[in-house]
C-alpha cells in the first residue's frame, strides 16, 4: 500500500507534485526561479490552487526564464494584473520582477543561483524524521537566515515561512513524514 504525505491527499495534481517533485533536490537555476515565484505568490492562499495555475504562470512569465522577467516593464505589470489566469496581486508581480533582478546579481556572484543556495547546507539535503504534520514547522533559523541574505540581496516577499516552503520543494529539506513512502529511509 502506497503511503504519503496527508498534506498531498486532497486531489491529484498535490499527489504528482508529492510524488514527482517534492523533496527531490534542484539544481537548475530556473527551476529555482519558478520556485521562488510559485513560493512568493502563495502567500495567504494554498499550493493546490497555485499548482493549478502553474502552467498559466509558465506561460506569463517567460517559463521562468529570470532574464526576461527583470525586464518587464510597467506595460507588462498590468498585463499581468489583468491575467485571471494567474493571481493578480501588484505587489506579488512586483516582487517577482525585482526578485528576477535580484536573481540575476546572485547568479553573477556566485556563477549560479544553485551555488549560493546549496551553501547554505553544504550542498547536502537536511532529511527530516518528523513522524506527524503537526511537527513540520513553519520556518526555522535556517530559512530565516536565507530570508534575511536574500531581502539584503533585493529580494522581498520572501520571509522565513516562504522559504522554508521553498527549501521543502527544491530538496534543500526533505520533509516527507516517516511514514511516508517517499521519505529517505523508506526508499531503500
Amino acid at each position: 500500500m502506497v503511503k504519503r504525505c496527508s498534506w498531498c491527499e486532497r486531489n491529484q495534481l498535490l499527489i504528482d507534485y508529492h510524488d514527482n517533485e517534492w523533496g527531490i533536490p534542484v539544481h537548475d537555476d530556473q527551476i529555482h526561479f519558478e520556485f521562488i515565484i510559485l513560493e512568493s505568490f502563495q502567500i495567504g492562499l494554498n499550493w493546490a490552487l497555485i499548482l493549478s495555475k502553474r502552467d498559466n504562470f509558465r506561460k506569463n512569465f517567460s517559463d521562468f526564464q529570470p532574464q526576461k522577467v527583470a525586464l518587464y516593464d510597467e506595460e507588462k505589470v498590468q498585463q499581468l494584473k489583468a491575467n485571471k489566469g494567474i493571481i493578480r496581486n501588484e505587489r506579488k508581480i512586483r516582487a517577482a520582477i525585482q526578485n528576477a533582478k535580484a536573481f540575476l546579481k546572485i547568479q553573477e556572484q556566485y556563477s549560479s543561483f544553485d551555488s549560493y543556495i546549496w551553501s547554505f547546507v553544504d550542498n547536502t539535503p537536511i532529511i527530516n524524521n518528523y513522524e506527524t504534520m503537526d511537527e513540520v514547522p513553519a520556518y526555522t533559523p535556517l530559512s530565516k537566515k536565507i530570508s534575511q541574505d536574500l531581502k539584503s540581496r533585493g529580494f522581498s516577499m520572501i520571509g522565513p515561512t516562504v522559504m522554508y516552503s521553498y527549501m521543502q520543494a527544491v530538496g534543500i529539506l526533505n520533509d516527507h513524514l516517516t511514514t511516508c513512502n517517499w521519505h529517505p529511509k523508506n526508499r531503500l
